[in-house]
């Protein structure tokens, strides 16, 4: 796609992004505000999803926009820290108004990061109030930040052979047209270089000095089930097109094809992989071109989730191997 200029995620008008973390004990959560109403819709292809008012998105559903979209570790825990979110847009004035009273809408999704270091601290409304706060900084981050925090990939023999993850980001132009994504990579799979095939993370050898494949050991496996429990991606398309809900949810669609062009296993029936689209609506566009470019920039946020995160609580990560 030589047409696609690169740009910050941040360049897309009316988005803010804001991470909170608590490093000791390896969990985060980020949240993406809109300062005005954006269109919204999911692909849930994970069997086991810890999501928060996903039932919204259904183009026949009346909800006409989201205020706030949470990303968040912790597994079905860290949806409490939506209730930070919600209480930082609503001293914003941001959300459906109801008599005198307003209420944010905010969808979310979750990580299990609970084995990384300690189970027992998860993310919170206090920590999802922060994240808010950090959202006016609207600087861009990758690696071991929010969500991200905890993130694990190559899970299939256990965490004793897996190597650390994180978030991501990637985000181009074509014209007027602005399509961007952020991820948190928490697969049970290996993570492969979208453009050239390259594993760059994932199932360590029993020396831990090499990757082998997820694919290859998990053929050998007889209970898949009980080996690849709490494993997710989540992540978000963001664009400035104008587009129906339906078409989101389309757009959201056609970006998991990113997913699965740069993770293998994935998709499992003990995974919760989640992807959202958000449309700012003021572009014109097609669906089909706003979701072809969509799967590119997820497919390239995932890299950069596994190359842009450094070591940390006894994993290795892709840079470990770099030259």
């Amino acid at each position: 796609m030589d047409n696609l200029k690169e740009i910050s995620l941040h360049d897309i008008k009316n988005i803010k992004i804001g991470h909170a973390q608590n490093e000791e004990h390896a969990t985060g959560c980020t949240v993406i505000l809109c300062e005005e109403k954006a269109m919204c819709g999911v692909d849930v292809r994970g069997g086991g999803p810890a999501s928060r008012e996903t039932e919204l998105l259904n183009p026949l559903m009346s909800n006409d926009g989201i205020n706030g979209l949470l990303l968040s570790g912790g597994s079905a825990y860290g949806l409490d820290a939506a209730g930070g979110v919600m209480k930082y847009l609503e001293e914003k004035g941001r959300g459906v108004k109801v008599g005198k009273e307003i209420v944010p809408i905010v969808v979310g999704s979750c990580i299990f990061d609970l084995g990384c270091v300690d189970g027992k601290v998860r993310p919170d409304k206090e920590m999802g109030y922060a994240a808010c706060l950090d959202s006016e900084r609207n600087e861009e981050r990758n690696g071991n930040v929010g969500a991200g925090m905890g993130a694990t990939v190559g899970k299939i023999h256990g965490d004793g052979h897996a190597m650390k993850s994180g978030l991501g980001c990637y985000c181009v132009q074509m014209g007027s047209l602005q399509v961007g994504a952020i991820v948190v990579v928490n697969a049970v799979g290996d993570v492969y270089e979208m453009d050239s095939n390259k594993q760059l993370a994932g199932l360590l050898n029993h020396k831990k000095d090499s990757m082998i494949s997820s694919e290859v050991e998990a053929v050998k496996l007889l209970q898949l089930a009980s080996k690849f429990s709490f494993n997710t991606t989540i992540g978000a398309i963001i664009t400035n097109a104008k587009l129906d809900k339906a078409e989101m949810n389309k757009v959201a669609a056609m970006a998991s094809n990113g997913v699965a062009r740069t993770i293998r296993p994935v998709n499992t029936s003990m995974d919760g992989d989640s992807i959202y689209a958000l449309a700012t609506g003021k572009v014109k566009s097609s669906a089909d071109v706003v979701g072809t470019i969509a799967a590119h920039v997820l497919g390239k946020a995932i890299n950069r989730a596994v190359l842009e995160t450094e070591e940390k609580y006894g994993y290795k990560s892709a840079q470990s191997f770099l030259a």
